[in-house]
């Protein structure tokens, strides 16, 4: 009787590169470079003119054995932004300005929709993402400035839309809470969407902008699975950390919502219900979900890790991920790129509208009050004539 073995890594990556041919066959990172990352290679930004890949040329085996790229450290770059209030038009978000005082994220989520901006500041958008952490110092100061425009007028500004606001370079600059303080002062709207429990340290905060109606919190949450969230967000907070920051937002009299996001095929889709039923033991009023998007740079990113963490499941992931999008990775049209088409987006949503009414999730949050706004007070520079 013959013995049958498990196969290699090296044979499940073979075979999903076989039965996918769309997939990229560079070569991954080796694991113990990559500990605490969700990207598994870090090619070159594509808009830069070179790009370089180590080869063995049978010279020098020490120097085919070193990995220049340091995946462990965590570098921040200081600067000083032009202009902290971000505008856009798009019809299916529900918002449209936003702040975000840093560029990258350290949270590592291999499904990042905004990894692609990393390019623009000559970075790859996949670890480079992840390390190269660009601080706004001066976005206090800009928004200040910004507010006190005598053609500002108030609309609810959404934080966390590009990057998180409570991620792990938050905790020593504390950009995030210096701008909740100015929304206070000035009595104006503001949406937090974050993944961190790291959000219960403004809790002082944002309790008295709750009581005067201008704000309201959503959590990202992915998955129960305390092992398949650590490969999901390596350096996010955990599930249990999130929902207990929902609760104590939610006694705090904060309006919570939790954000079954994002949902991805044949990974954490069958948790949908489990986390809106935990979500909602913990006093939240309603919830989302945002269907797995892949544009640019995170289609590959986002294969890479599949192939890395579930090589047995590329091949099903990816069909039912361009069953959602037409045949497409990803389709960008305004009003399906969040929600997706077909049996399985369909499904899903059907899932998420009884779900919430189950778990009385379907609550109606009052909108956020634009009528308290007071403009900032801005030292003038400008010298008086006389």
């Amino acid at each position: 009787m013959a013995l049958h073995t498990a196969p290699s890594f090296e044979a499940l990556e073979k075979l999903a590169y076989t039965r996918d041919a769309d997939l990229i066959g560079r070569k991954l990172l080796d694991p113990k470079l990559n500990r605490g990352r969700g990207a598994q290679t870090n090619h070159a930004g594509r808009f830069e003119r070179e790009t370089r890949e180590a080869f063995d040329d049978g010279w020098s085996e020490a120097e085919t054995k070193a990995e220049p790229l340091k995946a462990f450290e965590t570098i921040e770059h200081i600067e000083r932004a032009r202009s902290i209030i971000t505008r856009n038009d798009s019809p299916d978000v529900g918002f449209d300005r936003s702040i975000n005082a840093y560029r990258g994220c350290e949270h590592g989520c291999s499904y990042c929709f905004a990894r692609p901006t990393h390019a623009y500041l000559g970075h790859s958008a996949g670890i480079d993402f992840e390390r190269d952490i660009y601080v706004k110092a001066n976005a206090i100061e800009l928004l200040r400035r910004e507010l006190a425009d005598k053609r500002y007028r108030p609309k609810p500004v959404a934080m966390g839309t590009n990057t998180d606001p409570y991620q792990p370079a938050e905790r020593k600059h504390r950009l995030t809470r210096r701008i909740l303080e100015v929304m206070l002062e000035t009595r104006h709207p503001v949406t937090i969407t974050t993944k961190s429990a790291l959000v219960v340290r403004d809790i002082d905060i944002l309790q008295p902008l709750a009581e005067l109606g201008l704000v309201r919190v959503a959590m990202s949450v992915t998955s129960m699975d305390h092992i398949l969230s650590r490969k999901m967000e390596p350096r996010a907070s955990t599930p249990e950390k999130r929902l207990e920051a929902l609760r104590l937002l939610s006694e705090a009299g904060i309006p919570t919502i939790v954000m079954a996001a994002p949902m991805i095929p044949a990974i954490n889709d069958m948790e949908l219900e489990r986390i809106l039923d935990a979500a909602a033991a913990q006093g939240v009023k309603n919830a989302g979900m945002v269907l797995l998007r892949l544009p640019g740079e995170v289609r590959e990113i986002f294969r890479e890790w599949l192939l890395r963490h579930f090589p047995d499941r590329v091949r099903h992931v990816l069909s039912l991920v361009r069953d959602t999008r037409d045949g497409k990775d990803y389709d960008s049209s305004w009003g399906r790129r969040m929600t997706g088409d077909g049996p399985y987006a369909v499904l899903l949503q059907q899932r998420l509208e009884k779900a919430r009414e189950r778990y009385r999730l379907d609550v109606k949050l009052p909108a956020l009050r634009t009528d308290l706004f007071v403009p900032p007070r801005v030292e003038d520079r400008q010298l008086n004539l006389f």
